[in-house]
């Protein structure tokens, strides 16, 4: 149950009720996520869009956001983003078995992405400057300084929502991450 004010999509009005008829159009539902958090900052929940939109104009690919964002959920432990991703990677191509390893810190299927994912651990568990060794790693599985700056962006766009889920409790609505 959520923990912080939660107004149902049919009741909202104003900017909360633009971004939702939006997020209908695009994708058919309102997650629950995003109905919590523009129950109580519309302007946060625009931000994160915003986010989300400049991401799939970028050069990093839709398959390699999922992965940063299930190595992120992952470490974050968010049972909301681990089941979104999950299905949301599937989408994009992943398999079953590879969305598993890549949560794990296992090898998937696609050395290139295994790189992705441990570059986005490294990222979120280094403190300080990243070892040059971790920058060299990922531009030699051929990602640009473009894409590292993406990554960087997608890892700040789901640790958002992990620590919102977190701190909410938001109700799952996607079938479990298994």
């Amino acid at each position: 149950m959520s923990r912080l004010f939660n107004q149902p999509v049919s009741e909202s009005s104003g900017h909360a009720a633009q971004l939702y008829a939006g997020i209908k159009a695009a994708v058919g539902l309102v997650p629950n996520a995003y109905v919590n958090i523009g129950s109580n900052s519309p302007i946060a929940l625009e931000t994160l869009l915003n986010i989300d939109g400049a991401l799939k104009k970028g050069t990093l690919g839709a398959k390699e956001g999922e992965v940063v964002k299930l190595v992120v959920s992952q470490a974050a432990a968010c049972d909301y983003c681990l089941a979104a991703h999950t299905l949301i990677g599937k989408k994009t191509g992943l398999s079953k078995e590879d969305v598993l390893a890549i949560r794990e810190g296992e090898p998937s299927s696609d050395v290139r992405l295994d790189t992705l994912a441990n570059f986005t651990r490294e990222v979120i568990s280094t403190k300080g400057t990243l070892p040059a060794a971790a920058l060299e790693n990922i531009r030699d599985a051929g990602f640009s300084d473009a894409q590292i700056v993406e990554i960087a962006l997608a890892v700040a766009s789901i640790t958002f929502t992990n620590l919102f889920n977190r701190i909410n409790d938001t109700v799952v609505d996607f079938p479990p991450a298994d």
